[in-house]
């Protein structure tokens, strides 16, 4: 038996995950991918547009997908994920945090690897990922505890 906060925390993980990949690799520009992290307003600029593009996709992806499962989000809970995801997301794509937690913790060999779609941008999507989770985390707390086969 699984309990309905467990699957809808998974419904709510996959949509979130699609719609995070949309908004990574779809929608987000090509000018956006390449002046996000740069030291200059210009850069953060661009990277507050990928951001509310990336946000707006997984709001409008978890949105209708719970909808149609049935999953019932509160808006404050709603509001809470989409800024944990944003905020979260645009420290990452500035790529420094990211290059200083990885030197920090001894990855630096491991973020250099491969260029910039090698060990960085493994490093940066599973910060993506880990937020995603407590954001779904967030969203899953208000969901029915009733027990379904």
């Amino acid at each position: 038996m699984i309990s309905s906060r467990a699957a809808a925390a998974g419904a709510l993980y996959a949509l979130t995950r699609v719609s995070a990949d949309l908004g990574d690799h779809w929608i987000q520009t090509h000018n956006q991918a390449l002046t996000k992290a740069q030291d200059s307003a210009a850069g953060r600029r661009a990277c507050a547009a990928h951001v509310a593009t990336y946000v707006a996709a997984q709001a409008v992806t978890v949105g209708a997908g719970a909808l149609l499962l049935g999953i019932r989000i509160t808006p404050g809970r709603a509001i809470a994920a989409l800024a944990v995801s944003g905020i979260t997301h645009y420290a990452a794509d500035r790529r420094a945090p990211v290059r200083r937690l990885a030197e920090t913790i001894g990855k630096k060999g491991f973020y250099d690897l491969g260029g910039p779609l090698g060990g960085s941008y493994l490093l940066d999507q599973s910060l993506h990922h880990a937020a995603e989770a407590v954001a779904v985390a967030i969203l899953a707390t208000g969901t029915p505890r009733a027990f379904v086969v």
